[in-house]
């Protein structure tokens, strides 16, 4: 079988139903890889040593069900382990966080993360069930706590991505970027960017992610850092190949720490056919934290140079990596290594 190591354009179904599934699907996808706010065990899950905060969360939890930092902790390690077999433990662990504490914000702000990871693994009729649940859980922890840039800019991806039937919309966009200036003036000019992204405005975009902040407790940096991985992404899928690679580019000066500026230099490779040179970022990006989708992308870079033996190991790395491979990219790889394995 042949590789596709460039995900191609799809015609989507043009039904108002269809498009509305779609839309929630992309949207439930954003809640559940969305920052969290800080907890106890940030820290040491940043740091992926998930053993130590799976005993430590089990143990204060034994002792009191109701540790909200415990609670907060656990939720945020089952959400990170990316196994479906965990998500409703996930969902009735931040329930029990809101019932322990209905006033802590991020209480509310996990809910809606863990119901928007289950929703989108368990597929589209589940996602336009629980789209409204995630919308209120979301608008809960910004009311409780305004200060809590993590939930609106989860929200605000929310009103970005769903259409109004299920609250969402740029008008509703535009009233939180709003509501939020006078909050943290740096939060929501990040958050207009991202709706000026919406909107291809490329120009503002590019001035908002190069735009100095100060250090503050709501970590505007990575937001920052996130928002050019977003400017690149969508530079890519433009076909801006040359402004792609000058933002990933600038995003590895500029975050030497983090492997998302090598990772979308090798995508925006790998999109026009330059799969060794794409190789070498990814082999960078690793060299500063693994991850199994940069695994599934070097196995899709070695097959398509048609060397079977480096395709094939890279592809069983990206299937045995903890956090595991999503749904769609995991059976890709089962699929691909069945046809090299002939």
């Amino acid at each position: 079988m042949t590789p596709s190591p460039v995900t191609p354009y799809m015609t989507y179904p043009t039904s108002a139903k269809q498009t509305l599934c779609l839309m929630l699907a992309t949207l439930l996808l954003s809640c559940a890889a969305a920052q969290a706010s800080a907890h106890t065990y940030t820290a040491q899950l940043k740091a992926k040593k998930f053993d130590e905060v799976d005993k430590a969360t089990q143990t204060a939890l034994a002792a009191n069900p109701a540790n909200v930092e415990a609670l907060l902790g656990r939720v945020d390690l089952l959400l990170s382990m990316h196994q479906e077999s965990k998500l409703d433990e996930a969902v009735r662990l931040a329930e029990q966080c809101i019932e322990a504490a209905p006033t802590r914000s991020e209480c509310h702000e996990y809910l809606g993360n863990a119901l928007g990871t289950k929703a989108i693994n368990a597929g589209i009729l589940s996602a336009m069930g629980s789209a409204g649940k995630i919308r209120n859980s979301f608008k809960k922890a910004v009311e409780l706590d305004p200060k809590n840039m993590d939930a609106r800019f989860s929200l605000l991806e929310y009103y970005q991505q769903a259409p109004s039937i299920v609250g969402g919309g740029k008008g509703n966009a535009r009233a939180l970027v709003a509501q939020t200036l006078p909050i943290n003036a740096d939060a929501s000019k990040l958050m207009q960017a991202s709706v000026d992204l919406a909107d291809k405005e490329f120009a503002k975009v590019e001035a908002a992610v190069q735009m100095p902040l100060p250090t503050d407790p709501y970590d505007l940096q990575d937001r920052q850092r996130e928002l050019m991985m977003s400017l690149g992404s969508t530079y890519v899928r433009e076909k801006k190949n040359a402004d792609a690679l000058r933002i990933f580019t600038d995003m590895q000066k500029r975050f030497p720490d983090s492997e998302l500026g090598a990772f979308g230099a090798g995508r925006a490779y790998q999109e026009q056919g330059k799969y060794v040179d794409a190789i070498a970022q990814f082999e960078k990006a690793l060299g500063i934290k693994a991850t199994a989708p940069m695994h599934f992308r070097m196995g899709q870079s070695w097959q398509a140079l048609n060397d079977k033996t480096k395709a094939i190991a890279a592809y069983e790395k990206a299937l045995s990596f903890k956090p595991e491979l999503g749904k769609k990219q995991r059976e890709d790889a089962q699929e691909q290594l069945k046809s090299l394995k002939g």
